[in-house]
């Protein structure tokens, strides 16, 4: 039987390496995770009180949004390592929200559109599609309007070394709330691990989020995750990496924009010489030339906790030798 982590268990806003492990997995076994949303189930209607349900979480400092289910010990991962996390099946609840939060967003003190700034709840619809689920169905935003599910991961990660880091204090190269609309099914994440047993969090899953998440709400869901890791030993990374069938992308997180971006190159740059055998000439010229070179605006929103969360992207067909 598929060792299973209840969204009952215990949920917490830290990637804490003191917290017990709450599921134990051997290396290659597919497991599932049961996620909450961002606000922990508080919102089921497009009547309830956003404002009363944001003082739950403001009243913290840093506010506890995002919760996480984890830790997650992975037998074999030892500090030192990195671990591959790879993402076989998201599968969101059938109804999702996005809020505006009058005292979050870039627009939330907008003269020309005041109602902007007024708090508002928009209830979405998440229906199944060819496999039966939701995890490649449609969003039903109105009876004219609807587009893909895409769901994905917004925060995941491995606790840090020395720090007890939060879910809403930014980003580290092993974990954070990046976000990314490629932290999806099919998907290979990559984090250095420094402790025994990695001890994965994850959590905050989205339904379907545009480029940058720019009011800071995406279509937050309830969702149901099933995973496999696979540990690589001794090897370490510079931040985060993602494999896809088609390509490789490098995160990164920073700000401003303009240093996310420039690091997230280099980064990728670093992996296609130093790990494909790319000449660096030539990965500096494809990347500037190449239409199919791409860098992705994850996350870009209105925060002093978080950085701006960038991908940079390239097809596989130009790691061939």
């Amino acid at each position: 039987m598929t060792k299973r982590l209840s969204r009952n268990s215990e949920l917490g806003h830290l990637f804490d390496y003191n917290k017990k492990p709450v599921l134990t997995v051997e290396e290659g076994e597919s497991f599932i995770v049961e996620t909450e949303d961002n606000l922990s189930g508080l919102i089921k209607s497009d009547k309830d009180p956003l404002i009363e349900n944001l003082k739950h979480f403001t009243k913290y400092d840093p506010p506890k949004f995002n919760p996480v289910s984890g830790p997650i010990y992975i037998n074999g991962a030892s500090k030192g390592d990195l671990l591959e996390v790879s993402i076989e099946k998201i599968i969101p609840a059938e109804i999702g929200f996005s809020a505006i939060d009058p005292d979050a967003g870039p627009l939330c003190h907008n003269k020309k559109w005041p109602e902007l700034g007024e708090a508002y709840i928009k209830v979405l619809k998440n229906i199944p599609g060819p496999s039966g689920t939701t995890r490649n169905g449609k969003v039903i935003y109105n009876e004219y309007i609807s587009w893909d599910l895409e769901p994905m991961i917004g925060t995941i990660g491995v606790a840090t070394e020395y720090e007890i880091h939060g879910t809403l204090n930014g980003q580290t190269p092993c974990c954070g709330n990046w976000d990314c609309k490629d932290i999806k099914e099919g998907s290979k994440l990559y984090l250095n691990c420094f402790h025994d047993g990695a001890l994965l969090f994850l959590g905050d899953v989205h339904a379907s989020q545009g480029d940058t998440e720019w009011t800071c709400s995406a279509n937050e869901v309830k969702a149901e995750v099933s995973l496999s890791c696979k540990v690589i030993k001794n090897k370490k990374i510079p931040y985060a990496r993602i494999e896809r069938e088609e390509s490789i992308i490098q995160l990164f997180a920073d700000k401003p924009l303009e240093d996310a971006v420039h690091r997230a190159i280099t980064n990728l740059m670093s992996w296609m010489v130093e790990e494909y055998g790319v000449g660096a000439k030539d990965a500096y010229i494809m990347i500037s030339c190449s239409p199919e070179f791409k860098v992705k605006v994850y996350q870009m929103i209105k925060s002093p906790n978080l950085p701006y969360v960038v991908g940079a992207e390239i097809s596989r067909k130009y790691l061939k030798n």
